[in-house]
């Protein structure tokens, strides 16, 4: 009789566990998720709630496998506002759901010809930079967030390096939610929370459902963002994949992230929500915490339905002063290029000249804006290559065409 007393001690312990972890990662995605639809028109609440359906569904579709959260995906948001002014949201649903479906083609065709022909075209050279990229460039966003109040970012920061680095077992894993608990505690006492977020909440918030409509308009204005989006899907996959030491492009397949990734953003589409997107804040988390155990990111996900619905939640999450989230932020991203390092060190690249040029490549063209370069490629008025979008194209295409290279001169 003891022993089974003991047995579910456990089990509920192990399941209060799980649920401070899910929430920690919902605290993460909250303020990036609800900033889209707040910039483009869309309803929060129904954000929210694609972003936790898309994420269960993208679950689905690997297998339980891949540690990811998806939120709301800032590629779009020129694109929507535009459509949005000149026809209406629901054409931008519209032209967001075949978005979706345009991943989901591309997904059939990688399983076509096979994961293993794509994998040859990111050994580390590439994959480590992609990485560093990712982290650096979401760091000034961080920064800029803690700069509005340096003491509370300070502390919030240092709880959290001081917790990641000494602390001990699940209090470890608990270090990004106890900071900012901390954070918002000390934001209470010097007077700096705005719990009007709070009060003007109501209890019950019904999501405003829309059913989409098409134009050829508004599709071709929307579709070529899949052309940047694909590459920024396949550098949040390899970092994920770096994180958590398991090569996800490989098992379960690009072509499952990618179907995942797209069957989400339709259904975002269909019900009136942004375009969805693997997200790098919960990438962090994974980092810091080092539990990659996917049914908390599940668990995070079934919260962010719940959320969708409440309006007290998310008014109390909204409430969090931007110098606590920034704080907590630039570790995340700090972490995320840390990775990308790692990478590099840990795959033993020989820096010679072909490798460097490659690594170079990708770190300029990647941080250009922050360099003071704007290098870009133009699809359309509205859409171009740049960023990670640019530096992961030119560096996979470098990396063929100075293999070919030495190869021809070897001969």
């Amino acid at each position: 009789m003891d022993k089974v007393i003991v047995k579910d001690d456990r089990k509920v312990l192990q399941a209060m566990k799980k649920i401070v972890l899910g929430l920690q990662h919902l605290i993460a995605m909250f303020g990036a998720t609800v900033l889209v639809p707040i910039l483009t028109g869309f309803d929060v609440s129904t954000a929210i709630f694609a972003a936790g359906a898309g994420t269960l569904i993208f679950h689905f579709c690997t297998k339980n496998k891949v540690p990811v959260f998806l939120g709301s995906s800032f590629a779009f948001i020129p694109v929507i506002q535009l459509i949005g002014k000149t026809e209406g949201l629901e054409y931008a649903q519209g032209g967001i759901i075949c978005a979706g479906l345009i991943y989901v083609f591309i997904s059939f065709i990688i399983n076509r010809i096979g994961v293993g022909k794509i994998l040859k075209f990111f050994p580390p050279q590439i994959v480590g930079p992609m990485v560093i990229v990712i982290g650096l460039n979401l760091l000034p966003t961080a920064l800029n967030m803690a700069k509005t109040n340096i003491i509370l970012s300070a502390v919030t920061f240092s709880t959290c390096l001081i917790l990641s680095n000494f602390a001990k077992g699940f209090i470890k894993q608990l270090s990004i939610i106890i900071s900012v608990i901390i954070g918002y505690i000390l934001s209470l006492c010097l007077n700096v929370v705005d719990t009007s977020f709070i009060s003007q909440a109501s209890i019950v918030a019904v999501p405003k459902f829309q059913l989409p409509a098409f134009s050829i308009s508004a599709i071709i204005t929307i579709c070529p963002v899949v052309m940047a989006v694909f590459m920024e899907h396949l550098g949040d996959i390899t970092t994920n994949s770096q994180v958590v030491g398991k090569n996800f492009i490989k098992d379960p397949g690009l072509n499952r992230t990618l179907l995942g990734d797209g069957l989400a953003t339709m259904f975002a589409g269909f019900i009136g929500g942004p375009a969805n997107t693997t997200y790098g804040e919960n990438t962090g988390v994974l980092a810091i915490t080092k539990n990659y155990d996917p049914s908390i990111l599940r668990l995070a996900a079934i919260f962010a339905i719940i959320l969708s619905f409440v309006g007290k939640i998310g008014g109390f999450l909204s409430s969090i002063p931007q110098a606590v989230m920034g704080g907590i932020s630039v570790v995340l991203f700090s972490m995320i290029a840390l990775v990308g390092f790692k990478t590099l060190k840990n795959s033993h690249t020989q820096m010679n000249l072909k490798n460097i040029i490659i690594i170079a490549s990708i770190l300029i063209i990647g941080l250009g804006s922050h360099l003071g370069l704007n290098l870009q490629i133009k699809i359309t008025n509205q859409v171009s290559l740049s960023g990670l979008s640019l530096a992961a194209l030119v560096g996979i295409l470098l990396n063929i065409i100075l293999v070919k290279y030495e190869e021809h001169v070897s001969k």
